[in-house]
């Protein structure tokens, strides 16, 4: 880690009874542990947005439909052509009807979008979301 640097902020009372308190259910010890938190995923937001090929690292979640016609032939059949894009592949069956997959991800931003926007567009597919962050060493990184 870089040396750190004091800085003093102003801020309205209210909003920081109300930030001590989001903080301290949330578990943090101090005002500048949740600081650096709220910044990285600043840093993280802006860079995912705006840099799409650029390394990142997600996951996909995705409930579907266990008896829709040939859509695990289809989810395996994108899965592969995305190969390189997946690290693990967790399957669970959570009803008679449903399965919830969880897809394990690391590639180039534009990729995994697309791995993922094929995939949550299948008929069959009923609820699904793409969480995306960034390894450590690309967060501070100026590009």
């Amino acid at each position: 880690m870089s040396d750190l640097v004091r800085f003093g902020v102003s801020i309205d009372q209210d909003l920081l009874e109300n930030y001590d308190r989001l903080i301290g259910e949330r578990g943090y010890a101090t005002r500048s542990e949740a600081l650096r938190d709220l910044i990285r995923e600043a840093l993280i937001q802006q860079k995912i947005e705006t840099q799409t090929e650029i390394d990142a690292l997600g996951s996909l979640t995705l409930v579907y439909d266990h008896h829709a016609r040939n859509l695990a032939q289809e989810m395996g059949a994108i899965q592969h052509d995305f190969h390189k894009n997946i690290l693990s592949v967790m399957h669970l069956h959570v009803s008679h009807d449903d399965c919830l997959e969880i897809i394990a991800l690391r590639g180039v931003i534009s990729e995994i979008a697309e791995l993922s926007n094929r995939l949550l567009s299948l008929k069959g597919i009923k609820n699904g979301k793409l969480f995306l962050t960034l390894p450590s060493s690309v967060i501070t990184r100026s590009e």
